[in-house]
């Protein structure tokens, strides 16, 4: 079996990339953006992954099941700019098998 996985990521300028997602590398959804270069340098994981500044939110677009959201990831989105129904962190979300087909967009920078 593939440590690979299927995920479509919708860029900010609303281009649609098909990208392969390692499972085995303990990787998260902010760091898939960021190693295929889909948002320009410093405007995605401006945190590091910690939940605390909003810049890889995303809207998820598929019905593909996700880990249950933290109070930490609840906190930042309630204070973050252009959330919607379907919006999470990707920092949060880490890549695992279970993610195949999913499908999400990447949220407006901040203003």
């Amino acid at each position: 079996m593939s440590p690979d996985i299927n995920i479509t990521i919708i860029d900010r300028e609303g281009q649609t990339h098909q990208v392969k997602a390692p499972t085995d590398m303990a990787m998260n959804l902010m760091e898939l953006v960021r190693s295929y270069e889909l948002a320009p340098e410093g405007t995605i994981g401006v945190c590091g992954g910690m939940a605390m500044c909003a810049s890889c939110q995303c809207y998820i677009k598929s019905e593909t099941p996700l880990p249950e959201m933290e109070i930490d990831e609840e906190a930042m989105l309630a204070e973050a700019f252009y959330v919607k129904d379907n919006s999470r962190l990707g920092c949060q979300i880490p890549i695992t098998p279970e993610l195949e087909g999913l499908k999400f967009e990447l949220a407006p920078e901040e203003v």
